[in-house]
């Protein structure tokens, strides 16, 4: 299978502790370092969503560093779906909504 036809967009909602502990821009470096495209933003509940594209593999490995969280975080819930994955090339952070 061509890493093409293995890409697949995700979208992430985690909650628990996860504002203001440095958790997006973590989750920056994280998918960056994964190689991902898409985004992470605070959303105003609370709670921090993104979207991660890329090969099947290091797209699961990014939410289970999500479910694991940045150090000053505490995550209680990592909730995943799947979305269209319109995504610019690269990973963001986007403001809140």
């Amino acid at each position: 299978m061509s890493e093409a036809a293995d890409r697949v967009a995700r979208r992430i909602l985690v909650t628990g502790k996860v504002q203001g502990v440095y958790f997006r821009a973590w989750a920056v470096e994280q998918a960056r370092d994964l190689g991902l495209d898409g985004w992470v933003r605070n959303r105003i509940e609370g709670a921090v969503e993104a979207v991660a594209v890329g090969p099947a593999a290091k797209v699961e490995d990014f939410i289970a560093r999500c479910r694991q969280g940045s150090p000053a975080s505490r995550v209680d819930r990592v909730t995943v779906e799947e979305t269209a994955g319109i995504v610019a090339d690269g990973f963001t952070q986007k403001p809140t909504v």
